[in-house]
């Protein structure tokens, strides 16, 4: 019998038409674009301005795209797995919402939770089911709607994130494509550093914590750069040495999009030139869950079948990792 590993063969996106600029902004904080770009990479970012939309509407679009452009019967899907940092609701899960919604009406769905790394820590779970040669079809989405989480008199957040999700299609595969390894790493010492204070069990949500604004994001930037940048590097190092892999031999960095210096990082570890780095953090900025997907949709026709890709993420917990998967299709 073969080996059956996991590959990705379908791939799908979707971002919401409102443009956030820098120059918007400009207008909103105490911020202007030089200083945004240069410490940042970002120049734009999509934000889903519909106050009675959230995560799951841009999820079901891009699972919707994904299912167009590979002529995938929904009801064909196993399992949804929805990899999101804000779901619509508490207690109610968004992904078997999404699925629901978009007719995979035999398969079965949780919401999985890693902050900047669920879309990351999703290709394990998604690989795994499909190793153990039970299920055939595994949906995997990441998506947020960050603005929802953001404060807009923030400047030091305000600036970095963005709305939109992606989807990609895990099948099995016997010809040694798909996912050949990962590192996956956490550590709590990152609790303090990136976080929503209010909202969770420790401090519910009461009329105190609305008017301290403790239902948005705060994060200690200076901090958590520090640990992504080299932690982020380090496992990427450190999966392509023990698979043998020199900077020629890996076609595509598949970067989570936080800070162009970050991902510069990474690069530089790697002995990656810039034309082998999946890179639009110009376009859409952090879009957390959504940010791997959505470099695969925007990259997608420069895949070629055997290309090594490595996936790189790191989110607040600290959660970390990265994925080496070898492409298994011509777009």
């Amino acid at each position: 019998m073969s080996t059956i590993t996991a590959a990705i063969t379908a791939v799908g996106g979707y971002v919401p038409d409102y443009v956030l600029t820098n120059q918007i902004l400009e207008t909103m904080v105490d911020t202007n674009d030089e200083w945004i770009t240069t410490r940042t990479g970002i120049k734009e970012r999509r934000i889903l301005k519909d106050k009675n939309k959230g995560t799951s509407y841009l999820a079901i679009q891009a699972a919707k795209d994904l299912l167009n452009k590979s002529n995938t019967n929904p009801e064909d899907i196993d399992m949804v797995i929805m990899a999101t940092a804000t779901p619509d609701m508490p207690v109610a899960v968004t992904g078997v919402y999404v699925a629901t919604e978009i007719g995979a009406v035999n398969a079965f769905s949780y919401d999985l939770v890693a902050a900047c790394s669920s879309f990351l820590f999703g290709m394990s779970t998604a690989a795994k089911y499909i190793e153990s040669g039970r299920y055939k079809k595994v949906l995997l989405i990441g998506a947020d709607k960050m603005s929802s989480i953001i404060d807009y008199e923030d400047r030091a957040t305000c600036i970095i994130f963005g709305d939109g999700a992606g989807a990609v299609l895990f099948e099995p595969n016997t010809e040694g494509l798909g996912v050949k390894d990962e590192i996956l790493r956490t550590d709590g010492i990152g609790r303090p550093h990136l976080k929503i204070d209010a909202g969770g069990s420790i401090l519910p949500a009461s009329a105190e914590t609305v008017a301290n604004k403790q239902h948005y994001v705060f994060q200690d930037g200076k901090t958590v750069f520090k640990f992504a940048v080299s932690n982020m590097a380090d496992v990427s190092e450190k999966i392509m040495n023990r698979n043998g892999l020199s900077g020629e031999d890996v076609q595509w960095l598949v970067p989570h999009q936080a800070n162009k210096r970050i991902i510069d990082a990474t690069a530089k570890r790697m002995n990656l030139p810039e034309e082998k780095v999946m890179m639009n953090i110009h376009k859409y900025g952090n879009t957390t869950s959504a940010t791997l997907p959505l470099c695969l949709q925007d990259y997608e026709k420069q895949l070629k079948k055997g290309d090594n890709l490595v996936f790189a993420s790191f989110g607040g917990g600290f959660t970390w990792g990265a994925v080496y998967l070898k492409w298994a299709y011509n777009s």
